[in-house]
């Protein structure tokens, strides 16, 4: 017992420390620009020596890497977001109106989440060829996701007739994507609740019977 009591406050002892790392990345990062900030400032924010951020990332960029992944899905669990329980939730849904708001909901709280670090990594990526290898499907994965929406939503009662999943993953994967989301949230400076609301209702006309 004293070994298991040992070995889970070791296990929660490293999530933390990685939490640390991560958030003090995430706010130097963004604060001072990727290039600009070195893993030594990144220890000294994070209260850890430098020697842990490499033995629990491996480098600057795979630490860049998991920053990005764990902003996306909210936390640091390695769970894809066809398996995260609000996309499971959405795809349950009885109705495509039902799904669609659901869907709407998740993918703006991801937004959201991924906003603050979006131009950063842009940035980074434009300074360091060797970023953009770190995901070599791009765009593939967030396509997919609204792929796997679309399928289910053309199926269930309420999805517009004759539509297409394909047209419908092409349409989510349009009005749902970062640039948008910046584009009406930061530079027309919409609250995230009147997008979330704006771009239900459009997609909605779209998908949906009226």
């Amino acid at each position: 017992m004293a070994d298991v009591k040992r070995a889970t406050k070791q296990t929660q002892r490293a999530a933390d420390t990685r939490r640390r790392i991560l958030d003090a990345a995430h706010d130097l990062f963004v604060a001072n620009g990727y290039g600009a900030t070195n893993l030594q400032e990144v220890a000294d924010r994070a209260g850890v020596a430098i020697q842990t951020i490499y033995f629990v990332f491996g480098n600057k960029r795979k630490l860049l890497k998991e920053l990005v992944d764990v902003t996306i899905a909210g936390d640091d669990e390695p769970i894809a977001t066809m398996n995260r329980p609000w996309f499971r939730e959405a795809i349950a849904s009885e109705t495509a109106d039902a799904q669609l708001r659901a869907h709407v909901r998740g993918t703006s709280e991801v937004l959201h989440r991924v906003a603050a670090i979006t131009d950063m990594v842009a940035t980074a990526g434009a300074s360091d060829a060797e970023i953009a290898q770190l995901w070599p499907d791009g765009e593939q994965p967030r396509l997919q996701v609204h792929m796997a929406a679309a399928e289910a939503l053309v199926a269930k009662p309420g999805a517009r007739a004759g539509i297409t999943a394909e047209t419908v993953a092409d349409i989510l994967f349009a009005l749902l994507s970062p640039g948008l989301y910046l584009l009406f949230v930061r530079e027309r400076g919409w609250p995230s609740q009147r997008w979330e609301q704006w771009t239900y209702e459009t997609l909605r006309a779209q998908l949906c019977t009226p």
